[in-house]
């Protein structure tokens, strides 16, 4: 049995991966945007966002492999590949998939959190001592923004090892997911135990890291923190 979840469990941390890596980069990126760009681009992303939360991950992949897969032969729709291109390539799809709705769920976080940080005293105090927007922005509005993004995307990669069942099954992968599926029809009940209880315990280990990683990030939220105090420090 380990050998078994041995030889999946690599298919599945590569999928999370490349998936963290397209909703981090894509959420994150957006959710600043609107943040900085209030207006048609703001009203944009937030359509965007809501539209794409509403989208099962069945249905992504689905939608997915028929427009890029079939009709344009971009990307191949099954299979691993390989080498590191090759699995790049053909993981594209699937994890795209998977992150469609995580995207949109950080992109939200991201400009809730840098609106509450530009309304902030300390912002405007900057902003008096002459520092420039873009100064401004890095400094002390992403900052200290940056304590309730890193945590939702820890919790939201936790969540995405129960989210390969669909996905890696809609594309033929040989993971961690779709091997949970082929045990529950085949009513193999000792495989489903422990690929459920991997993943119970990727999500603690995901998280406890999130828990000890907040207060480096955020010295507000560790023990015997000043709640008033700034991460960024000064502001002059």
């Amino acid at each position: 049995m380990a050998d078994l979840i041995g030889a999946r469990l690599p298919t599945t941390l590569e999928l999370v991966a490349y998936a963290t890596v397209f909703f981090v980069v894509l959420g994150v990126g957006s959710g600043v945007l609107a943040a900085l760009r209030r207006g048609w681009v703001d009203s944009a992303v937030v359509g965007g966002t809501t539209l794409a939360a509403s989208v099962p991950a069945f249905v992504a992949a689905i939608a997915l492999v028929s427009l890029f897969g079939v009709r344009l032969g971009w990307f191949p729709v099954t299979g691993q590949g390989e080498g590191l291109t090759g699995r790049l390539h053909h993981l594209t799809l699937p994890a795209f998939a998977l992150a469609l709705s995580a995207l949109a769920v950080i992109s939200r976080v991201t400009r809730q959190a840098m609106a509450e940080a530009y309304a902030s005293d300390h912002v405007e105090a900057a902003r008096a001592s002459g520092q420039t927007e873009r100064q401004i922005v890095v400094r002390h509005v992403l900052r200290n923004a940056l304590g309730p993004i890193v945590t939702m995307c820890g919790l939201v990669m936790a969540g995405m090892l129960a989210g390969t069942v669909v996905v890696e099954t809609a594309f033929g992968l040989s993971g961690v997911g779709s091997l949970l599926v082929s045990a529950i029809t085949t009513h193999d009940f000792p495989v489903t135990q422990a690929v459920l209880l991997l993943m119970v315990i990727g999500y603690v280990v995901v998280t406890t890291l999130v828990d000890l990683v907040h207060p480096l990030i955020d010295p507000r939220v560790a023990p015997g923190g000043t709640p008033g105090r700034k991460p960024e420090g000064k502001t002059a």
